[in-house]
């Protein structure tokens, strides 16, 4: 009893006070994913008429939108694949590129190496829609239009990814560099097989992030994608609902259904993506 009532004189009101509004604003944001999964249950007569909700009692709640995506004849699981594809890919190849010159710019000293770094700053601030014009004739001038490649291609440099990197690099010691030199290793090898271990809970989180990026993509893969049978998810779901007709049994429970991937993502590495995130904000 006396140690609940030291426990208890220990927290702070202000603790108090951060704990509650942090919980309202994690609820807040929670509020529109349940509301689709709650909306993904219901037919479309319901949804027409409650619109989306929190709301499940007293709902005619049904596994038959389920049942449609599984059985149904329709080109869901095309779109999904297609999505899974270019997320590996665009996520695999953006993170080694990443890391690789955030290494470089961590690790070397070499001539000009603040001015492009400063570079890379300038273009994390470009918004891509002032680009997009110029990366859509370069793309058409490669013949990469309605390719998988064409959707990749722009993405596999991230600048944001290489001041994440250069930043979490910052807080190791060059020693390793130097110890590894000394014990025969060539540069390659330094980086592939001591530093990126190393890294490892920051390409966890940024893997994430890029992952999540690469799967809700929606604007660049709608202008270079021209076949249905080629299109991502995002695009795919869009296409159902038009003038002339619409399949909002397939578009919800679609939409529900496409969290998964990202969603287990997240619990499996969710230890390092923390740690990534604390000693991001720390080291530096």
């Amino acid at each position: 009893m006396e140690n609940k009532i030291i426990v208890m004189k220990q927290i702070k009101p202000q603790n108090i006070f951060l704990f509650l509004f942090f919980a309202i604003i994690g609820f807040m944001c929670m509020v529109p994913f349940i509301s689709v999964v709650i909306a993904s249950f219901k037919n479309t007569e319901d949804l027409f008429r409650g619109g989306f909700n929190m709301s499940f009692l007293n709902e005619n709640l049904t596994l038959s939108n389920y049942v449609h995506i599984f059985t149904g004849e329709h080109q869901y699981f095309t779109w999904y694949i297609n999505s899974m594809i270019i997320t590996v890919i665009q996520v695999t190849i953006t993170l080694l590129l990443s890391a690789s010159v955030a290494y470089g710019f961590s690790m070397y000293d070499f001539k000009f190496k603040n001015i492009l770094f400063m570079l890379v700053l300038i273009q994390m601030m470009i918004p891509f829609e002032i680009i997009m014009i110029p990366l859509y004739q370069t793309i058409l001038t490669i013949g990469l239009l309605d390719t998988y490649m064409g959707i990749i291609l722009p993405s596999i440099v991230s600048p944001f990814l290489i001041i994440f990197f250069r930043q979490y690099l910052s807080g190791i010691p060059r020693d390793y560099l130097d110890a590894a030199r000394i014990d025969g290793c060539n540069e390659y090898s330094i980086f592939i097989m001591i530093f990126l271990p190393i890294m490892k809970p920051a390409v966890v989180a940024m893997g994430i992030f890029t992952a999540i990026g690469a799967w809700n993509n929606f604007l660049w893969p709608l202008i270079v994608l021209h076949t249905s049978s080629k299109f991502t998810l995002p695009i795919g779901l869009a296409s159902l609902v038009g003038p002339y007709g619409d399949n909002f049994k397939l578009l919800i429970a679609g939409a529900a259904f496409a969290i998964m991937p990202i969603l287990i993502l997240f619990i499996i590495f969710r230890k390092s993506f923390t740690e990534a995130m604390m000693a991001g904000g720390i080291k530096g």
